[in-house]
């Protein structure tokens, strides 16, 4: 399994990702999963996937020679590098997506193996704004909005909560690489098949390039702060918040209300009683 983050700020843009994969707890080994496409002062893109690797490796590589051809459009294909736009670009992911989907699709079904693959396609293209798409196993995308200005891909649900209580369009650069490597971290305390080494880059709105690309690994000094930090940092407000009181005495917050529009549950003392 992995877990890759991809994050669209006014500031710039922010992904993480893991890079273990494993198929058995005997078989687990490193694959990074984000590639960085970068013509200084013309474009900067990174690309995140997650899923069955020999199919995200088979995507990859077709992407960078990937040519779209459109009825009517005069000039060459586009591609990565030529592309107008950043939705022209997740277009061309896409094709390489279905491309390979053509070429194995049916032999990997016969196998019983499922084409499962996906990615995060974020960047900006001199001329256009940052945009951030999440690109599915059939080729087609969606775009990150203000509303929802993150996506993730693969073991998603233990790293979500922090993200939706702290982001925001407006939060800074800085302090959202910190709230993906703390979801980074809460995915990996609860989920083995994740796991170091990490890759973080951190894209500043209108460079065109980046130079905050860092592998991290168990000895790196910041990470293993955010880990412990945050690890005693959530034991110290848990055991700052009042324990339930079960009887009458007095609690500025008291567990046992009546709720509004139902009753406690009712418990069934014969057999003769019906469940609703």
């Amino acid at each position: 399994m992995t877990y890759c983050v991809g994050i669209k700020l006014n500031a710039g843009l922010v992904f993480l990702s893991d890079s273990r994969t494993n198929a058995g707890v005997d078989h687990i080994s490193t694959f990074r999963k984000t590639i960085v496409y970068e013509k200084a002062g013309d474009r900067t893109m990174v690309l995140l996937s997650a899923g069955n690797l020999s199919i995200s490796q088979s995507v990859r590589e077709i992407l960078q020679i990937e040519e779209l051809e459109e009825r009517g459009r005069e000039g060459p294909p586009i591609t990565i590098w030529n592309a107008k736009s950043m939705f022209d670009a997740a277009r061309v992911l896409g094709s390489a997506v279905r491309h390979v989907y053509d070429r194995d699709g049916e032999a990997l079904k016969a196998a019983g193996v499922d084409f499962n693959v996906s990615f995060i396609l974020g960047g900006q293209v001199k001329g256009e704004g940052m945009r951030l798409f999440l690109v599915y196993s059939a080729g087609n995308f969606i775009e990150a909005t203000p509303e929802t200005p993150y996506f993730q891909i693969g073991e998603a649900k233990y790293g979500k909560p922090v993200l939706d209580r702290v982001l925001t369009p407006d939060t800074p650069l800085d302090e959202a690489a910190k709230c993906a490597l703390v979801s980074m971290d809460s995915t990996m305390k609860s989920n083995l098949s994740v796991g170091l080494p990490l890759d973080l880059v951190v894209y500043e709105a209108n460079r065109l390039q980046t130079d905050k690309v860092i592998c991290i690994d168990a000895d790196n000094p910041y990470f293993r702060m955010i880990r412990d930090g945050w690890g005693r940092k959530l034991r110290e407000v848990f055991d700052s918040l009042e324990d339930p009181v079960w009887n009458d005495d007095q609690t500025a917050h008291p567990l046992k209300m009546p709720a509004g529009r139902h009753g406690a549950l009712r418990k069934i003392s014969t057999r003769d009683e019906k469940l609703i």
